[in-house]
């Protein structure tokens, strides 16, 4: 497979950054959210195999991602959500822009009742479950991204084949906003809160072949542990996210290199920045462009990520249903800026701990009094009564310890 990039040449850091800064963080009054929604996926029969990727092809249809079929339409499903497909055959629900949590939540519990439908013809069922406790780790998918993407996290550790294969993820995306302190706002509220909302929506102590030890969430474990400079959050808190984030990524190795033919294997812990800078020169026989640039955005996952609006992706594939939950408390914390504020101040002592947060999730009082602090001001600022109701619920079972698995 050859991926087309654009062409034009980066020849500093500077205009590298300025790059970066305009494509991640687009201005414009906050007002849409969206959301992404992954499950595991087996077949029904003993064992609880993994489909092929031609029988999910097979029951998608037109719907299919040109990922398994190449010449397929990829139409959206009726409510307007776009199917993609994980590496290790997890089916994921893009939906498209909304003006509401309520729009977005009926926009995906429509669409996801068309996607379960279309699988059961294949007798494929989507699995509500943020880690895979019973198969070991298969990578389905073998285009050149997933082959470098594996071979680079393998000679870290186990995690990397874990996390594309075995888990399973929330994914919720907001409007950067409208100016520059707008955005700021935003983006510290969204780190602020991150941990506090990881360990409230933790539910994946166990992850076949996951190493020994104990974690809330090993599909976290997983992020945290694969390739920390990938993955960690990029700046955690800060005046000016889009400086800063520009700057962090050009500092990150880069994972591969697009190129004609199947190897796409990037020199090992070389950086955007040494391309640009000219230290690539006798191991890339080109200079980087802006399609380059493009194409290493798409390869880092830091706990919040800036693709021009802000996608949050710390959170664990909830139990059936439960998706909702996540979504209407992002939506109603970043409400306005007064609640962004309050919700900040909510939760001194459990900011930046995430490795804390997926180890130890709710069994850490801290996180326990942080999460059911959050919930409940989200509660109070959702505009949906069904979601202030069950954000309430949330509150009150995160205040006992219980993880979302448990009946709220």
């Amino acid at each position: 497979m050859v991926v087309a990039v654009e062409s034009t040449s980066l020849t500093s850091r500077p205009a590298a950054q300025a790059y970066v800064g305009g494509v991640c963080f687009k201005l414009g009054p906050p007002r849409l959210i969206g959301a992404e929604l992954e499950w595991l996926t087996e077949h029904h029969t003993p064992g609880s195999t993994r489909p092929t990727l031609a029988s999910i092809a097979a029951a998608l249809g037109p719907h299919a991602p040109r990922s398994l079929a190449p010449d397929s339409p990829a139409r959206p499903l009726p409510a307007g959500s776009l199917v993609t497909i994980e590496p290790g055959g997890q089916i994921e629900l893009s939906s498209a822009p909304c003006a509401s949590a309520h729009a977005l939540c009926e926009t995906l519990a429509a669409d996801e009742q068309v996607l379960r439908d279309l699988l059961s013809t294949h007798s494929i069922t989507a699995r509500a479950a943020a880690a895979d406790t019973e198969r070991s780790a298969q990578r389905l998918l073998q285009s050149p991204r997933y082959r470098a993407m594996e071979e680079r996290f393998r000679a870290i550790g186990p995690f990397g084949t874990l996390m594309m294969c075995n888990t399973a993820a929330v994914q919720v995306s907001v409007d950067a906003g409208s100016d520059a302190a707008e955005i700021a706002l935003r983006w510290n509220l969204l780190h602020t809160v991150g941990p506090a909302l990881t360990a409230a929506f933790a539910c994946s102590p166990r992850l076949r072949g996951i190493p020994p030890g104990t974690w809330a969430s090993q599909r976290m474990r997983t992020w945290l542990e694969l390739d920390p400079p990938r993955t960690a959050a990029a700046v955690d808190d800060s005046p000016d996210p889009i400086g800063d984030y520009a700057r962090w990524v050009l500092d990150v190795p880069l994972l591969c290199v697009v190129r004609d033919g199947p190897c796409w294997t990037a020199p090992p812990d070389a950086t955007f920045g040494d391309w640009i800078d000219g230290a690539l020169d006798d191991e890339i026989d080109r200079r980087p462009t802006r399609g380059d640039l493009d194409y290493h955005l798409t390869t880092l996952f830091p706990p919040v990520r800036a693709v021009g609006h802000l996608e949050v992706r710390y959170i664990d594939a909830q139990p059936s249903g439960q998706w909702r939950l996540p979504i209407a408390a992002l939506d109603a914390l970043l409400r306005s800026p007064a609640t962004a504020r309050e919700a900040t101040d909510v939760v001194p002592a459990t900011r930046g701990r995430w490795r804390d947060a997926a180890r130890d999730g709710l069994a850490d009082p801290d996180f326990r009094s942080a999460a059911a602090d959050l919930l409940f001001l989200a509660a109070e600022n959702a505009t949906d009564r069904r979601h202030a109701a069950d954000l309430d619920a949330a509150a009150r079972r995160c205040r006992r310890g219980h993880p979302p698995t448990e009946e709220r």
